[in-house]
């Protein structure tokens, strides 16, 4: 997962719990799609609330690969709202970050030209 997603997904993580996205399809569609394994599911729904469910399902998310936010958003059809607030943040995120090819650094913290 990108880094701007995890910034997403930690920026927005107590709206997120509150919302109790574990209910419902979202985590046999993040099961179906390889994002999630058996355990994972099974770890998550032992947990006693919607809330820690919710939680440990954003501690594990972020380490699921490159396609786990895309994936995540896709599992929220129940929840448009949430995947809209998601899009939302993701898209300002994209816009706040600097060009960072464009970015020269200064002489003292560039790499000798040879090796």
């Amino acid at each position: 997962m990108e880094a701007r997603d995890k910034q997403v997904l930690r920026s927005l993580r107590l709206e997120l719990g509150a919302e109790v996205l574990v209910e419902g399809l979202v985590l046999q569609y993040l099961y179906q799609e390889g994002i999630l394994t058996e355990n994972h599911v099974q770890e998550i729904n032992a947990q006693t609330t919607g809330l820690r469910k919710t939680m440990l399902l954003l501690d594990i998310l972020p380490s699921r690969g490159p396609k786990a936010f895309d994936a995540f958003l896709d599992s929220l059809q129940e929840f448009p709202w949430v995947r809209e607030k998601l899009k939302k943040a993701r898209k300002e995120a994209m816009t706040d970050l600097p060009a960072v090819a464009n970015v020269r650094l200064p002489r003292e913290l560039s790499l000798p030209a040879r090796l």
